[in-house]
This record gives structure tokens, C-alpha cells and sequence, in this order.
């Protein structure tokens, strides 16, 4: 009777329709029409021990958001499994909070042939705390977000043809002590969209009785050998491995030995791998019974080695396979606007990857997450090194910087999640370095840390805190700086890495996920913003020449959210600096650099570049036409007294050539001066708070001041409190000659300038730290001059600078 009504149950669903609207996109990406419930996500979950039986259990499953821990009465609707509920994929878009409960029902098919067979349950991720019940039988729990896990359900399987799965998910986002990255109810700024439930495939797996439960391998390029270990699940103390080494389909090495003992194999002139040769072993294993096999899986590997030791001249450098290679790639968050932690489809996530190597990077750091294995599997196949954060938590300490933590479960729900992260992805040869710690978020006994990631994986290198607290543990002293970079120095036993710089970036309209967006410095159009980027990258090539820095991590891949500051936007549709001017600077092949950079003069103006490598040319022209080898050769400054547009390239004695940059000088009058009597020194300065609402500059003259001071200068002295208030700074600037002056304002969060009424420096909204430029042309004398300010929560900061 169970079975038949089991049966007509699922007979009743079926009759409903698969309908599956995904929820209305603010931000699609061109692969979010690709998704449907016949597809979503259907490649193999666990490449580094693959067996040939298996089935996905991704699609639609009925779902029920409720306000207890009670099984619902009823269910919503669909949710399109393994898209996270807040997403537009899952359709859904629903944020589940901390004070619900996430419940999923699906029915499952056991096919006849995996008959007598143990059945694994296998969850790559799922955020947070996880109940599972099959055929209404409570089967398993799990907590943690970014770690895989499993529930053997054999023995909940009953006769009947189809069963019943429930899953029960519960996540307390920012309101609990857990590792959640940057997940918030209320994003903005750094923070974005939180992420509740099923974000990875769910999927069964029939094995027998006896079977390979795990894999360890260990290569050792410096003996030519790899160290492989064997686990075994019901197995017998006499159960044996067979393992099969193949080169390219050519076998190289075999061995047998016993389950759980380590098995070495020599590899004479063992192929390395490398980013520029992502080579890779495969390996066969097989478990055998007296002879006979029981179970078998294969796998690969890539033999390659990452220490810290000292180059030629004796500086500590980061090394791969005993040699020092500069590590350079971006930081990378893997957020989605249509899946959020979920990439639409794996060739969503390949794009990414394959857009950093066509860039010319060879690592990235992947920032605060956890991807699902397939990521790994890529990068080991394309060759891109990665640094692997342990997601964030919200650790409580005694005091800001303590190394104290006040709560003992939070901390081993830490340690328990980054040991079960570090010991489902130690294999991937990709994966070079663990960061437990992002710029002190969470940070606490970091040196017990570092011990507890080295005991789990001796084989890589620990960054104990990018950014800060410096406690002087692990393998590397790492810096954060925006956006100009500014390295640390190496250390006797610690290479130098910039752990983050940059952020910069531009709005590009109808690719954002809203009408603004923010970056730690924002662009007007492609050619500024390439021209910044380049010649931050220089400094940090000139640091890894000079300064001893081992790696630098640009921040970011993509924009995310409401931060506009990556190499592509958000939905993937524009690439806001050119692949091969990256690939080409990334190489050492830059573009020529004016050395004056007001775009605007008053009679004449002089363009110079700065001095080229020995051997490289600059050919250009100041006619708008792009320079070709017979262009003028700069030799020397030179005058122009219109307005002009100066194209110039840099070419290699190689033959290699850099893209063309633009400069435009435009010719304009100066601003006339005014005439003031009795004027003093320093600025009225109004003040005046607000309820914390302002998200922009509000119309200070409609509003009432609480103070008005006079100020000696621009900042923020005049203030009665910290957070949710407004300045407005006008006044009276001198020049004492005619010419160009550049302003450069630095605020957080946001500001204008406005010189004799024009404005001449927007950096409006809320943001960062940052600093925007302009230029005016301004006769000798008096000038108006207003600055207005508005700073809302976090950090404050406001300077004013000029030039000229």
C-alpha cells in the first residue's frame, strides 16, 4: 500500500508540470537562459575520485520556508536544487533569515542494478546546519557551509520503488558566530547578498560493502616519487590496493600494498607541473579481497612542490617546484548576480578561469568561499595557482585585535569546517597556499591556527592573516593597500606578498546591479582606467625586481553587487580592461606613460613620456591617427599649443608591440579671478547631523546647521561624533599665477568640490576610501571654493590636496 501511494503521489506532482519560471533577474548573465531543471548542474561533482556509477539529484524539489523547527504542513512551491533560495535561478529569490527554517522534499529512484549495493547520499555544500530524513526516518545531520559531506542511507531504503527525501536547512547568515564569508541580511559595500541552503549538487553513489572511502596524495618531486594512501570503508585488515600511474595514456608505474599504509612510487624524470605546463598524472586504484576486486576509482595528480626558500641573491621568495616564480592573479569572490555562490553553469565558471589565463595571470586568490570540487579540477587542468581562503566568522574576542576568543563553539566550528575543507581539496595540485584569515575578520590564536593547518596538510603554505593582525606565524608577511599597492618587506623565513590592491573600476551602464556602484577608485572610461591599472601593475613588477615581493593579488574579477571594481562586470558581458593589455603588461610590455597629466592647459603645454626600457622606441603622433613604425621617434619633449589628441606605442627590439594609449590636451581659458574685500584666513565650516538615511549628498542649503566654525583646513575637526553626519567647507582659494591646478579629494564616504561654482571633483555615495582627481584652469587671485561632505557608518576620512 505505501508503494502505491507513493506512486499516485508522485503521479499527482507530475500532473502539476515541471513549471520552473526562474525568479525575476535584476542582473541576468548569458548563461542564465541555459538553466532548467533538466540540466542544472549535471557534470560529474567529484573529480579527483570518479567512479562510472552514479546519479544527480539536482532539479526541482518541492520546498517550504517556516517559522519553527516544526516539518511543514505544506510546501510553497519548486526550488530549482542547487541554486541557494535567495537566487534568481533557484526560483525563489526569498531570504530565509535566521529566525526560518528551509525545508526540502524530493522522492528518489533507486535504479535496479545498484541492488544490494550501500547507497552514499553525497551533499557538496550546503549552508548551514543540515537534518536529513529518508522514508521519514531521521538519516543524518551536518553543520558547516563549504565542506562536502555524505549519509550512507542503506539502511533507510526500504522495498518500495521510490522514497522519500526530506532535507531541513537552517542558517543563521550574521546573526551566528559561523564561518559565512561575506554574507549579510542587509549587503552593502563589501558585503553581499547572503546565501541559505542546497548551493551545490546533491547526488547518490552505489558502492559495495567493502569500498575506497579516501585519497591521499603526496607528490615529492625533489625524490621523484608520489605517496599515495588508500581509506577504505567496511574494509578487512587483509584487503589490498592496486594502483596504476599513466602518462598520457601510457602506464609509468604500478604498485600494490595495504589499505591505509602509504604507498610510494618512483617516477624517474617525473614530468612537473606547472602554470605554463599544467601537466597531470592519472591514477587507477583498485581494492581487492583475496584477489578478487571490490571496488576501484581513478583519479589524477600533478607533481609539483611550493616551499619558501631563498633565490640567487639570497632575498626569501615564494617557490614553485625550487624555483622562484612571481605570483600574480586577482582576488577572486565567485558571486553571481543570477546564483549567487552558485555559477549559473559550469561554463559560467570555466569562463572566468580561462578570461584570468588569457589575461596573462597564473594565480588567484579565492576570496572568503569555497568552490565546489569541479572548480579545482579546472585550474589544475588550465594551470592557474590558488590561494584558498577559509571563509569568515564572527569569532567573538575579549577585545579588537585580541587574540583571546570569548566562545569556545565558535571556534570549533572553525576549526572543525577549515580542517574538513583542507582535507576535501589537499590533492587538487592547484591549491598552493591556506588562508585562514582575512584582514583580523574573526582572527584569534593565530599561531595554534597555522600549527593546526600544517598538521593537516604539510605540504602547502600558510598565510596566517592577509592583511592584519601581523602575529609573525605562518610562511608569508601579506599587506593590504588601496589602492596603490605598498609591499612589505621579506623576512628571514617569510616571503613578501601584497595580499590586496587596487579595486579600481568604472560604471558601466546596464551591466551593474544597481544605478551606482563604488570602488576604491572609480573611472570614467576604459583608457583612464587601463592607463591606473597599468601603472600600478608596474609598481608592483618593479617591487618583485627590487623590494623582494614574491605575489600580488588585484582585487577583483568581477564586480559584485554594489562594488564596481572589476576586471568584468558583473554579469560577464564587458571586460573593462582589454585580456591582451593585461596579457601584455602582465609580461613586462607597457604602453608609454605621459609624465604630465592635466588634460587641459591654457597657452601651451608640454607632453613628455617617461624614459623607456633600454632598447624600446616610442612612436606617436598628435593627430588622433594611431602610431605605426613610421611615425615620429620621441626623442625628446614637445610643445603643443592647441588641442590636440597624442597617440603613442612602445616597440620592443623583439618586435613585440604595446597597445596604443590616447592622450587628449585640450586648450582652455583660464577661469577669471573675483574680488573680496576683508577676506581672512581659513574656511567657514557648517556642520550637521542626520539620521543616518543620507545615501548621497543632500541639498545643504535646505537643511539647518548644528555648528558653523572656522577652519584652519579640510577635515573632519570639526565634528561632534563619529558616524551620520555632513560638512560643508566654503571660503576662498589664491593662486598666485595663472595656470592648470589639479584637486585631488580623498573621502569617506561622500563628497564634491566645486571651484569658483563649477564642479571639479565628484566622489559622491557611499564608499571607501577613496581619492578622484580634477582640473581647472584658474587666473591669479581670489576664487570660490565649496566642499561638502557627508559621512555615514564605518570609517571616516576626508583630505583635500592640490597641484599646480
Amino acid at each position: 500500500m505505501r508503494q502505491l501511494l507513493l506512486v499516485l503521489s508522485l503521479a499527482a506532482l507530475a500532473c502539476e508540470g515541471p513549471a520552473w519560471p526562474p525568479a525575476q533577474m535584476r542582473l541576468p548573465t548569458r548563461w542564465s537562459a541555459d538553466v532548467s531543471p533538466t540540466n542544472a548542474h549535471p557534470e560529474y561533482p567529484r573529480p579527483m575520485m570518479r567512479r562510472n556509477e552514479w546519479k544527480s539529484l539536482n532539479g526541482l524539489w518541492d520546498y517550504a520556508v517556516v517559522d519553527s523547527a516544526a516539518e511543514p504542513a505544506m510546501y510553497d512551491g519548486k526550488i530549482l536544487v542547487p541554486y541557494p533560495s535567495e537566487s534568481a535561478l533557484s526560483g525563489v529569490a526569498d531570504t530565509v533569515g535566521a529566525s526560518r527554517r528551509l525545508w526540502y522534499r524530493t522522492w528518489l529512484e533507486i535504479p535496479v542494478q545498484w541492488t544490494g549495493k550501500r547507497l552514499l547520499l553525497h551533499f557538496e555544500a550546503v549552508d548551514w546546519e543540515t537534518q536529513i530524513w529518508v522514508n521519514g526516518r531521521e538519516a543524518g545531520s551536518h553543520r558547516g557551509g563549504y565542506d562536502p559531506f555524505t549519509i550512507d542511507i542503506s539502511d533507510f531504503i526500504d522495498d518500495g520503488a521510490i522514497h522519500e527525501l526530506k532535507v531541513a536547512v537552517w542558517d543563521p547568515t550574521d546573526d551566528g558566530t559561523q564561518p559565512r564569508g561575506k554574507q549579510v541580511r542587509e549587503p552593502g559595500g563589501i558585503f553581499y547578498t547572503s546565501v541559505t541552503g542546497i548551493w551545490q549538487t546533491v547526488w547518490l553513489e552505489p558502492v559495495p560493502s567493502g569500498a575506497i572511502s579516501d585519497l591521499a596524495v603526496t607528490p615529492d618531486i625533489d625524490r621523484n616519487r608520489v605517496i599515495l594512501v588508500v581509506e577504505g570503508d567496511g574494509t578487512n585488515s587483509g584487503d589490498g590496493v592496486d594502483v596504476s600511474v599513466s602518462a598520457s595514456g601510457v602506464v609509468v608505474a604500478a604498485a600494490s600494498g595495504a589499505v591505509g599504509v602509504p604507498i610510494e612510487m618512483e617516477l624517474p624524470d617525473a614530468h612537473l607541473w606547472s602554470p605554463d605546463d599544467p601537466f597531470l598524472y592519472d591514477v587507477a586504484f583498485k581494492l581487492t579481497r583475496d584477489g578478487a576486486a571490490l571496488d576501484s576509482v581513478e583519479s589524477y595528480f600533478g607533481m609539483r612542490k611550493t616551499s619558501v626558500g631563498k633565490d640567487e641573491a639570497g632575498v626569501t621568495r615564494l617557490l614553485l617546484n625550487n624555483e622562484f616564480v612571481f605570483q600574480m592573479g586577482p582576488l577572486d569572490q565567485g558571486y553571481w548576480p543570477d546564483g549567487l555562490y552558485t555559477a549559473p553553469t559550469e561554463e559560467a565558471m570555466v569562463y572566468d578561469l580561462q578570461v584570468l589565463k588569457d589575461m596573462g595571470f597564473n594565480m588567484l586568490r579565492k576570496h572568503v568561499k569555497v568552490e565546489p570540487r569541479t572548480f579545482y579540477a579546472w585550474c589544475d587542468k588550465m594551470g592557474l595557482l590558488v590561494w584558498q581562503d577559509m571563509p569568515s566568522a564572527s569569532i567573538p574576542l575579549e577585545s579588537p585585535g585580541s587574540d583571546t576568543p570569548t566562545s569556545a563553539e565558535a571556534t570549533q566550528e572553525f576549526e572543525t569546517e577549515l580542517v574538513r575543507v583542507i582535507e576535501a581539496l589537499r590533492n587538487h595540485p592547484s591549491i598552493v597556499m591556506w588562508v585562514p584569515f582575512n584582514e583580523g575578520w574573526g582572527q584569534y590564536e593565530s599561531g595554534k591556527i597555522v600549527d593546526l593547518i600544517r598538521g593537516t596538510d604539510p605540504t602547502r603554505l600558510v598565510n596566517h592573516a592577509s592583511g592584519w593582525y601581523e602575529r609573525s606565524a605562518g610562511d608569508v608577511v601579506d599587506r593590504h593597500n588601496y589602492p596603490e599597492p605598498r609591499p612589505p618587506e621579506p623576512e628571514e623565513d617569510r616571503a613578501a606578498v601584497q595580499g590586496e590592491y587596487g579595486g579600481l573600476g568604472f560604471n558601466v551602464a546596464g551591466h551593474m546591479w544597481q544605478d551606482e556602484g563604488w570602488g576604491y577608485a572609480l573611472f570614467p572610461d576604459q583608457e583612464s582606467l587601463t592607463q591606473r591599472f597599468e601603472e600600478l601593475l608596474l609598481a608592483i613588477q618593479d617591487a618583485a625586481k627590487d623590494a623582494g615581493l614574491s605575489a600580488a593579488v588585484y582585487t577583483q574579477t568581477s564586480d559584485i553587487e554594489t562594488e564596481n571594481n572589476g576586471l568584468l562586470t558583473y554579469d560577464r558581458e564587458i571586460t573593462k580592461i582589454d585580456a591582451e593589455a593585461i596579457a601584455l603588461a602582465n609580461t613586462g610590455y607597457f604602453p608609454p606613460r605621459v609624465v604630465r597629466r592635466a588634460p587641459i592647459f591654457v597657452d601651451r603645454t608640454t607632453v613628455a613620456f617617461a624614459p623607456a626600457p633600454s632598447g624600446v622606441s616610442i612612436r606617436y603622433t598628435t593627430d588622433g591617427t594611431d602610431p605605426s613604425n613610421t611615425s615620429p621617434l620621441y626623442e625628446q619633449p614637445f610643445e603643443i599649443a592647441e588641442s590636440s589628441t597624442v597617440k603613442a606605442r612602445s616597440i620592443w627590439p623583439d618586435g613585440a608591440v604595446s597597445r596604443v594609449v590616447t592622450f587628449a590636451f585640450t586648450k582652455t581659458a583660464a577661469t577669471p579671478a573675483v574680488s573680496v574685500e576683508n577676506a581672512g584666513p581659513g574656511l567657514l565650516a557648517d556642520y550637521y547631523e542626520q539620521d543616518g538615511s543620507w545615501r548621497e549628498l543632500p541639498q545643504f542649503d535646505s537643511l539647518a546647521a548644528t555648528a558653523t566654525t572656522v577652519a584652519a583646513r579640510v577635515d573632519t575637526s570639526a565634528v561632534l561624533r563619529s558616524e551620520n553626519f555632513g560638512l560643508r567647507f566654503r571660503g576662498f582659494i589664491e593662486v598666485m599665477e595663472d595656470g592648470v591646478y589639479g584637486f585631488h579629494l580623498t573621502s569617506d564616504d561622500g563628497s564634491r568640490l566645486y571651484v569658483a561654482g563649477d564642479l571639479i571633483v565628484d566622489n559622491d555615495g557611499i564608499h571607501g576610501a577613496r581619492e578622484r582627481s580634477g582640473y581647472v584652469a584658474l587666473a591669479a587671485g581670489l576664487h570660490p571654493i565649496e566642499l561638502v561632505f557627508f559621512q555615514g557608518r564605518g570609517g571616516v576620512e576626508l583630505a583635500l590636496r592640490y597641484d599646480g
